[in-house]
């Protein structure tokens, strides 16, 4: 078996959810918020469902970019570190009350 099939979660990706689950705490049970990793990004879903995306880390490459969703289309945003995230709090705050309101 070849070793580039292989996923691996880092400590960016873990952070990274963490503060998400931080800030969405206010507005659900943290346990309706999973993580997703995969090949190109690390998704952040609600109910483990992956038609409920909340956000993307995409730390694969030299640059972070967090993916943000409005109306299910991401957008990709750059950030300097893990705790940009704290900025967007509004915007995943957003993303689930969008999906509430289904």
């Amino acid at each position: 078996e070849s070793d580039k099939n292989v996923i691996e979660t880092t400590q960016h990706e873990m952070d990274a959810f963490n503060i998400v689950r931080a800030i969405l705490r206010q507005s659900l049970p943290i346990e309706r918020i999973t993580l997703r990793d995969t090949q190109s990004y690390c998704g952040v879903l609600l109910d483990d469902n992956n038609r409920k995306p909340i956000c993307r880390f995409h730390f694969n490459t030299r640059n972070f970019y967090i993916g943000l969703f409005k109306e299910k289309k991401e957008t990709k945003t750059p950030i300097e570190s893990i705790d940009d995230i704290f900025n967007y709090a509004n915007e995943l705050l957003e993303a689930v009350s969008d999906y509430n309101e289904r």
